[in-house]
């Protein structure tokens, strides 16, 4: 089965993948079957705890990008300025390589932008003056930034901290995880719930 790999530094943010990941294991409506296996990276395979204090074991660490491997996920959080997140920049390259989906939320965005990775597709962040400041002279995207949820563009997502939901909606129908209407509705039940305010 096709793996999608989530990244987690420690310190992630634990909303950020709540929604996602549990869709791919289990489909995006209740009771379907999932497409996808999920699988956590962590930078040296040990566990990391997340900001709501979850501590999460690993599966994979960042010696080498499985083969199995579908999408590459990077969860944001406080750590995407570490030294052990520089660790992952191979992994993000390999993907791009590859033609992997690539996904990123709140500050792993400031990471692709760091990293190079945003100057050739729209896409969006906490805010662009923030990747600027972390992208430095590797970022040259800006004129490609906009001011949404999510944007998904050349095969890579990209979120901002608050948009966990837009984020999964984007990653799902990238990943053709179920029909654009199984994806809608299930966001718009998320998003609303039972009943509309």
């Amino acid at each position: 089965m096709k793996e999608i790999v989530f990244v987690l530094l420690d310190r992630f943010a634990d909303w950020e993948a709540a929604f996602l990941a549990p869709a791919l294991c289990g489909g995006v409506a209740p009771g379907r079957p999932g497409s996808y296996a999920v699988r956590y990276l962590t930078p040296d395979g040990a566990p990391v705890r997340s900001l709501g204090g979850l501590r999460v074991t690993p599966d994979y660490d960042a010696s080498a990008l499985p083969e199995a491997c579908a999408a590459l996920i990077l969860v944001g959080g406080l750590g995407w300025q570490s030294p052990e997140a520089a660790t992952v920049a191979p992994l993000v390259d390999e993907a791009r390589r590859r033609g992997l989906p690539l996904g990123a939320i709140c500050n792993a965005c400031a990471f692709l932008a760091a990293h190079g990775h945003l100057n050739d597709v729209r896409h969006t962040g906490n805010t662009c003056a923030m990747l600027r400041e972390w992208g430095g002279d590797r970022y040259t995207g800006e004129a490609l930034f906009e001011e949404r949820q999510a944007v998904s563009d050349g095969g890579i997502i990209t979120a901002n901290g608050s948009a966990c939901l837009e984020f999964t909606r984007a990653c799902l129908l990238a990943l053709d995880a179920d029909t654009p209407e199984a994806i809608e509705a299930s966001y718009r039940f998320n998003k609303e719930g039972f009943y509309k305010v």
